[in-house]
């Protein structure tokens, strides 16, 4: 299991924030419906290795997972590792009394 440091070293890159915001927007992509999406939207235009290398350190974190069906693999986002850091910073101030 990914720790909390693990999960913000990968958000603290603006192309794994955007990855994650398509697959929000669209979930289980493949690498080139990936890459196209940021091309199209972002007019970022970085390498399909270079954007694998950046879904490999959102699926270390526990952000992606991935699903293989024959020979395609489709990634999908995972909110839970997202979760300690809500409790930690969010849930506990909202129910701090002012």
């Amino acid at each position: 299991m990914a720790s909390v440091a693990d999960v913000f070293k990968a958000l603290v890159d603006p192309t794994r924030r955007k990855i994650l915001d398509e697959l929000t927007e669209k979930d289980g992509q493949t690498l080139f419906e990936i890459c196209a999406r940021l091309a199209m939207k972002y007019q970022l235009a970085s390498s399909r290795q270079a954007i694998s290398q950046h879904l490999d350190v959102l699926e270390a974190a526990g952000l992606v997972e991935t699903r293989r069906e024959g020979r395609y693999k489709f990634h999908f986002i995972n909110t839970a590792p997202l979760e300690p850091i809500v409790d930690r910073w969010l849930r506990r101030a909202s129910k701090e009394p002012e």
